[in-house]
C-alpha cells in the first residue's frame, strides 16, 4: 500500500524528510506546506505535488493524506509545532513531529492528549535510537550480557553559535540525549539535578551537566555543550553494568563491548552500513512508514509523542533545578 504523505515546514529538516519520502517505494508526497511561499513553491515543483501556504488551506483542498511530517521550527526549534500539529490531529491525520515536541510543556501535553483522544499515531523524530548500533546494543541488554545496569553516561556536544533564547541549547539539542538514555535505561526518571554555564562571550546557557536518578535505580549523567565538538566525539554513550559495559560513539558509527572480567573487547564499526548520524533520519522515518503501513496501535509507536513529552519534562526539570538550586522530583 502506498501511503500519501504531506510535509509541513520545508526548511533544512523538512527537505530531509522530503528526500526520504520521495525515494521510498511505499510513499508518495501529495502535498507540501510552508508559510514561506517560495519554499512551498520550490518543493511542490520538485516533488510534483500541490503546494500550500497554510495547513487550513491544505486540509480544505480535499487532498487525501495518510500521514504528515511536521518539520516546522520556531523559538528553540519547537515553537511552531503546536498549532499545525493540533490542526492535523483534529482532522484525523497521523503526525510525525520534529523534536523538540514543544518548548512549552502545556502545549506538548495538549498534542499528546489530542492524539490519544483521536486514537491517532503520533511520533516524534527522536532518530538517534533508530540505528543498527543502538538496536544491537539494546539486544545485549535484553539478553543480560551487561548484567544489572548501574550507570548511563551521555556526552553530546556540537559547535552551535545560536543565541536566540537562554535555554536554546538544552531544549533544542537534548531531546536526543535524554531519549537515548531513557531508551537504554528502560525506566522513567524520578529525580533531576542540573548545573549550567555560559560559554566565553555567550549570552545563553550553552553548557550543562545533568544528574539523573531512574525509577529502577540506575543513575545517569549528561554532559552537553554548544561550545565543544569538532570533527570527532560529538556523541558518546556509555552503559555500565555489573558484568560489562558498552560504548556507542557518534550516534551510530562505532560500538564497543567491554567485559568486566576479560580483555576480550568486541568492536563494531558502521553496523548496517550506517556511517553518519544524518542517515538516522532514513531509519527513523522508515520505521514510521512501516508502522503506519502495518496499522500499529498508536500506543505502540516507537518514539511516540508521549515519549517525547516525557523527555521534555526532564529538560524542564533540569532548567528548574538550575533556577532553584534544588533536586527536582518528577
Amino acid at each position: 500500500m502506498t501511503l500519501r504523505v504531506a510535509i509541513v515546514g520545508l526548511g533544512n529538516i523538512g527537505s530531509i524528510h522530503g528526500r526520504i519520502y520521495h525515494a521510498h517505494h511505499d510513499t508518495e508526497i501529495v502535498a507540501v506546506c510552508d508559510i514561506i511561499h517560495e519554499r512551498s513553491d520550490v518543493a511542490a515543483e520538485k516533488y510534483g505535488c500541490q503546494g500550500f501556504y497554510s495547513v487550513q488551506d491544505m486540509l480544505a483542498s480535499g487532498i487525501q493524506i495518510d500521514m504528515v511530517s511536521m518539520a516546522t521550527a520556531g523559538v528553540e526549534n519547537g515553537g511552531d509545532h503546536y498549532t499545525p500539529t493540533m490542526e492535523l490531529l483534529r482532522a484525523g491525520i497521523p503526525v510525525l513531529g520534529e523534536k523538540p515536541i514543544s518548548n512549552d510543556l502545556a502545549k506538548a501535553r495538549e498534542m499528546v492528549a489530542l492524539a490519544q483522544e483521536k486514537n491517532l499515531r503520533y511520533g516524534v523524530n527522536l532518530n538517534h535510537r533508530f540505528t543498527p548500533a543502538a538496536l544491537y546494543a539494546k539486544e545485549w541488554i535484553q539478553a543480560g550480557r551487561l548484567g544489572e545496569i548501574n550507570i548511563i553516561n551521555m556526552t553530546m556536544w556540537i559547535n552551535n553559535p545560536n543565541e536566540s533564547a537562554p535555554h536554546f541549547h538544552m531544549r533544542a539539542l537534548h531531546p536526543h540525549s535524554l531519549d537515548v538514555m531513557r531508551y537504554f535505561a528502560g525506566s522513567e526518571v524520578t529525580k533531576v539535578q542540573a548545573f549550567f554555564k555560559k560559554g566565553h562571550g555567550r549570552k545563553i546557557w550553552s553548557n550543562v551537566q545533568v544528574n539523573l536518578l531512574y525509577e529502577n535505580g540506575i543513575i545517569g549523567h549528561l554532559t552537553g555543550s554548544y561550545d565543544a565538538g569538532g570533527t570527532y566525539g560529538l556523541e558518546t554513550l556509555e552503559v555500565v553494568g555489573t558484568d560489562a559495559r558498552f560504548v556507542l560513539r557518534d550516534a551510530c558509527e562505532h560500538l564497543e563491548f567491554y567485559p568486566r572480567w576479560s580483555k576480550e573487547i568486541e568492536t563494531y564499526d558502521y553496523l548496517g552500513g550506517m556511517k553518519n548520524w544524518t542517515e538516522t533520519f532514513d531509519s527513523r522515518i522508515g520505521k514510521w512508514i512501516e508502522q503506519n503501513q502495518q496499522g500499529v496501535a498508536p500506543d505502540q509507536i516507537d518514539a511516540s509523542g508521549a515519549d517525547a513529552l516525557k523527555v521534555q519534562t526532564i529538560i524542564e526539570a533540569a532548567i528548574e533545578s538550575w533556577d532553584t538550586g534544588k533536586v527536582i522530583d518528577l
